[in-house]
């Protein structure tokens, strides 16, 4: 029984919790899209898209901070909650603009910006996983009891990070920017997902906690808006469940598919050079592309039974191999030279790195070898008595302080030996001259 209480009193969401007529009214003065708030929106929209566009993620962040775009998503939730209509017509119609602006500013942006081409970042925005729902539903989740706190914390501005409600916004304007539909579409889609349940965990915690719901005086309008939220509610659930559900479906399918490719795809003198995968409820594809030795059809055969056992009995399996009708020698050939470079790019770079500090030390070498005669004739004008002069760069160890530096060293033998004077100034003249730090002048 203490044990219960202590569970209880740890877990208590009331505790610290705010009136909630206060988390309410909170909530409905962030679900407005107008005047500053509009503008805070459209400036975050073009960092994201600058973000998206040079591949950074400070940027990313630093644009879904500024973001107001989780007011009029919760507000769907709260509407739902609390029974209120007007409220809910007010988030979806703020929710749209909030949509439409976004959508309108990045496809401006992707249509002026130089840099076209898909980066990473933009690219993860265009496919919704798993871990997208339940992220957004997670995050949904601390969103709304951190909303529902007498003390308000950060959690907000954490749930639109963790969410990436910006960054799918900006990758549909890419789409429709560079007409790619398919991109468009995808993005869209990882944006309704987080905001279906985002809304959905709000409106599960609303409930939880007893919000109070609106009431009504007509009991008939009461019945009336209770029914156009229980069936919004419903037309919400009902699709996200299911496509949360295909996305599961999907996710397993395309891990499974990618252990078959890794344990079975396997053969002594052939190699996959490449492969592809196609999912769909009722029949996916897995493509694979080989070359080397062909490997037969009974071979295959075995390898497609073995995707039943695999849970990929909806699953075709197509082998292109090389000297196939479909196979193109030269598009192998050209994959096979990319995949070497870039398994080999870092060694590359790290090799032309090195390639230039040796030409810029075999130039330093050279302009000092070339100068040696000039500066011994300039010397002698001031030196009558300099017989020979040698001058050149060399490593020196310290081994007191441990550690090495550049030092010039420089010979002169004079016919009658130059007094101390004399050898100073002829060691500041050089310093002068060379613009080295420290000159070692050994004379003869």
């Amino acid at each position: 029984m203490q044990l219960l209480l202590f569970f209880k009193d740890r877990f208590d969401l009331h505790e610290g919790k705010e009136d909630e007529l206060e988390t309410i009214d909170y909530i409905r003065k962030n679900i407005e899209f107008k005047g500053a708030n509009l503008w805070i929106l459209i400036f975050a929209i073009f960092v994201a898209s600058v973000g998206l566009n040079v591949n950074s993620t400070a940027v990313i962040i630093g644009a879904m901070l500024i973001s107001p775009l989780m007011g009029p998503i919760m507000g769907i939730g709260l509407a739902a909650g609390i029974n209120d209509f007007e409220l809910l017509k007010k988030s979806m119609k703020n929710l749209g603009i909030a949509v439409v602006i976004s959508i309108l500013t990045s496809t401006i942006y992707f249509s002026f910006t130089p840099l076209n081409d898909a980066q990473s970042e933009l690219l993860a925005r265009t496919e919704p996983t798993i871990w997208d729902v339940l992220i957004a539903l997670f995050g949904g989740l601390a969103g709304i009891v951190a909303g529902s706190r007498k003390e308000k914390s950060n959690a907000i501005p954490g749930v639109a990070i963790a969410t990436a409600l910006m960054p799918p916004l900006c990758t549909a304007g890419y789409g429709l920017a560079t007409a790619n539909l398919y991109y468009f579409f995808g993005a869209f889609y990882l944006f309704f997902i987080n905001s279906v349940f985002i809304s959905l965990s709000t409106y599960v915690i609303v409930r939880f906690m007893k919000f109070p719901k609106k009431e009504f005086l007509d009991r008939k309008r009461e019945k009336t808006v209770k029914a156009y939220i229980t069936i919004f509610t419903i037309l919400t659930i009902v699709p996200s469940v299911y496509l949360a559900y295909n996305i599961v479906k999907r996710t397993l399918w395309e891990k499974t598919a990618n252990q078959f490719l890794t344990t079975q795809m396997e053969f002594p003198r052939t190699q996959v050079i490449s492969s592809s995968l196609f999912y769909d409820p009722d029949s996916s594809r897995i493509e694979v592309s080989l070359i080397g030795e062909r490997i037969s059809d009974e071979e295959i055969a075995i390898l497609s039974r073995k995707m039943g056992g695999l849970n990929l009995r909806n699953t075709y399996l197509r082998i292109k191999q090389s000297g196939d009708g479909g196979t193109d020698l030269n598009m192998l050939r050209s994959d096979i030279l990319k995949d070497l470079y870039e398994r080999n790019e870092v060694l590359i770079q790290d090799k032309d790195q090195k390639i230039a500090l040796l030409e810029r030390e075999l130039a330093e070498y050279s302009n000092s070898s070339s100068q040696v005669l000039d500066i011994a004739r300039e010397a002698k004008i001031n030196h009558p008595n300099l017989q020979n002069f040698s001058m050149n760069r060399a490593i020196m160890a310290d081994l007191q302080k441990d550690k090495q530096d550049t030092l010039l060293f420089a010979y002169a033998k004079f016919r009658s030996r130059p007094n101390i004077q004399e050898q100073k100034r002829f060691q500041d003249w050089l310093k002068l001259r060379t613009k080295a730090d420290s000159v070692a002048l050994i004379l003869d």
